[in-house]
């Protein structure tokens, strides 16, 4: 494609670059709108800008995609409904045989979850599951955090609905089911393998010894997190991860508030005809500001709330007490459903409909497997567990993230108008001699050119823009050199996400999920999570990149 006039260029370079700053820094100060209206911004500058016209901009929305995107979501929705994570969560901590176990153990869990049902869905699940079973073991939770979102990361890899691109990779390469399962598999295994390894090995110390409280505040407080303690823990959640205030130890006085609180919570909230519903732990809720000792710290109480909403914004929308919604699933404070107060015949009724709702989701994977179409089987198992619960849908359609669904609308046209500058083409000619893939070395060089790309321009956009180009410059070597390629797209725009705590929005989502926890808040740094990503990114796409196989 030759490069268009001059003006268009510009224009729609400009458009993109808007679409880029919003979707990678959601909360900037001139225009602080979030992700999804960014999207739409740039691809209503793109078809103002004369980039794109009125039908070219509807032509680009993919659809297949969208239908594969919302399926899934539902199916995640009931399996979360049919207590699948609880599950999941209790079977980290099921006959555990120390720190080490627990790690290893958190790694596999996260991974297999996530390539079934999504890395972000696996994430905001499993957090609070990983930060209780860290505090009742007196463990500092952030090794724990790093297995948690780095193997959801590389298990998604594996399948065609583990994470978002893998998504538009689905519908575009017109690859099975199958085919990239077992493509993709050796590396997923050896990968999630050394990665657990890596973790093992920069916190072997720290995972040797039981620490008490305050071996264990000081071991992680000593790497600029805040501090990790029972006693503060609740009280730190919205600490900024930049800026922590200086927090002084409950005194005595103030302890003993706390627990004649926690006596007299009940009565309180009978006297007040309030019932807290309880979280996933069977813990009470928050206890309310006024009945929270105050903290001292360097500035004032609205200064540091202040300083966290700006930081968090970097982030994007934080979570509510009340529910969270992060890339595709609200989750109502992860709500057990209490069946030991249920009749005999309700309890053997809703075990039946959990039963269904299991066979419905594995009909689905089984159905992709043998290669029918994915988008139509995804809607198809969403409406067939619709009908199964056989009640009125909109509070359970009502979970999905249709805000995510609009911005990929805006991003399909928005990355479509870039594509008609011809700048991708040019930049793409210009590298495509040094990145032949039927060499080592040019194997190499395209998966620098994804692992940057991904982490500059995100994951999703960077394989909208390659995977076409990448695909026709292998398909002149062999089809089976076209299927490879778009594998190691595949492969390398995921793990890249594993590289910064902004790398993916799995990191991010661990990160915020921590943060704010109810009874278990936890603050993941920047630089703590680069420590780790750089060596375990590099290693580990290296290793993947010698498994992968057409």
């Amino acid at each position: 494609m030759a490069m268009a006039p001059t003006v268009k260029v510009v224009l729609g370079s400009i458009a993109f670059a808007i679409f880029w700053v919003l979707a990678v820094f959601p909360a900037v100060p001139f225009l602080p709108i979030g992700r999804t209206a960014g999207s739409l911004l740039g691809a209503m500058l793109m078809v103002h800008f004369r980039v794109l016209t009125p039908d070219e901009a509807y032509a680009a929305i993919d659809l297949p995609i969208l239908g594969l995107l919302f399926g899934t979501m539902v199916v995640s929705v009931y399996l979360e409904r049919a207590d699948m994570f609880k599950y999941l969560g209790k079977l980290l901590e099921w006959k555990s045989k120390g720190p080490k176990d627990l790690l290893c153990r958190i790694c596999f869990i996260s991974a297999v979850s996530s390539a079934l049902f999504t890395n972000d869905t696996s994430c905001v699940v499993l957090t609070e599951f990983v930060l209780k079973i860290a505090r009742e073991k007196n463990l500092p939770p952030h090794p724990f955090l790093l297995a948690l979102a780095s193997s959801a990361n590389i298990g998604s890899s594996a399948t065609l609905i583990g994470n978002p691109q893998n998504l538009v990779i689905a519908v575009q390469s017109k690859i099975t089911f199958g085919r990239f399962l077992f493509g993709i598999l050796p590396a997923m295994l050896v990968g999630v393998c050394i990665n657990a390894l890596i973790l093992l090995c920069m916190y072997w110390k720290l995972l040797s010894v039981q620490k008490d409280e305050e071996d264990a505040s000081a071991e992680v407080g000593g790497e600029n997190d805040v501090g990790f303690s029972p006693a503060t823990m609740s009280l730190l959640t919205f600490a900024s991860s930049q800026e922590h205030p200086t927090i002084e130890p409950m005194n005595a006085s103030a302890t003993n508030h706390v627990e004649l609180i926690l006596r007299n919570r009940v009565n309180v909230s009978e006297s007040n005809s309030i019932q807290s519903p309880p979280n996933v732990n069977g813990h009470s809720d928050h206890l309310s500001a006024s009945e929270i000792p105050k903290v001292s710290s360097t500035g004032s109480e609205s200064t540091r709330n202040s300083d966290a909403t700006k930081e968090l914004g970097n982030y994007g929308p934080i979570p509510s007490k009340r529910s969270s919604s992060i890339n595709g699933i609200k989750y109502d404070d992860f709500m057990e459903f209490k069946e030991d107060t249920l009749g005999f015949s309700k309890k053997w009724e809703r075990v039946l409909w959990k039963v269904c709702v299991y066979l419905v989701t594995l009909g689905m994977l089984i159905s992709l497997l043998v290669g029918l179409n994915m988008s139509w089987t995804a809607i198809t198992a969403a409406l067939a567990l619709i009908v199964l619960d056989f009640k009125d849908a909109r509070p359970s359609l009502g979970k999905v993230s249709y805000s995510l669904l609009i911005f990929f609308c805006g991003m399909f046209i928005t990355v479509e108008g870039f594509n008609k500058t011809g700048i991708p083409k040019a930049l793409w000619e210009f590298m495509e001699p040094y990145a032949k893939i039927d060499h080592m070395s040019g194997t190499v060089v395209l998966a620098v050119v994804i692992l940057v790309l991904s982490n500059l321009a995100s994951n999703i956009p960077t394989v909208l823009l390659l995977g076409a180009p990448v695909a026709a410059s292998a398909a002149v070597i062999s089809p089976a050199s076209e299927k490879k390629s778009w594998l190691i797209l595949a492969w390398v725009s995921t793990v890249a996400g594993n590289l910064s705590l902004l790398g993916s929005a799995a990191n991010l989502i661990v990160c915020e999920q921590a943060r704010h926890a109810q009874h278990y808040g936890y603050n993941l740094s920047f630089w703590s999570h680069l420590k780790f990503g750089v060596p375990s990114t590099l290693i580990v796409t290296a290793i993947g990149l010698a498994l992968i196989r057409g």
